[in-house]
């Protein structure tokens, strides 16, 4: 029997929603073992002088924790 996990992981990107996306992925599996899936919680942007200035995005990530 497999015991899985979730935890939530905020990432940020100058460039788009599918970076941040890509680089909270990529921290995820670098610390966590055995990624097995994630999803997208929430997503929002932060905005100066009318220019949006980076995409961020919440995400709640599964492992399964190791024997």
């Amino acid at each position: 029997m497999s015991v899985a996990r979730v935890t939530e992981i905020t990432a940020t990107s100058t460039k788009s929603f599918d970076d941040a996306l890509k680089q909270g992925i990529a921290r995820a599996t670098k610390t966590l073992h055995n990624v097995t899936g994630a999803w997208i919680q929430d997503q929002e942007v932060r905005v100066d002088n009318g220019s949006i200035v980076d995409f961020r995005v919440h995400l709640k990530v599964t492992f399964i924790l190791d024997d």
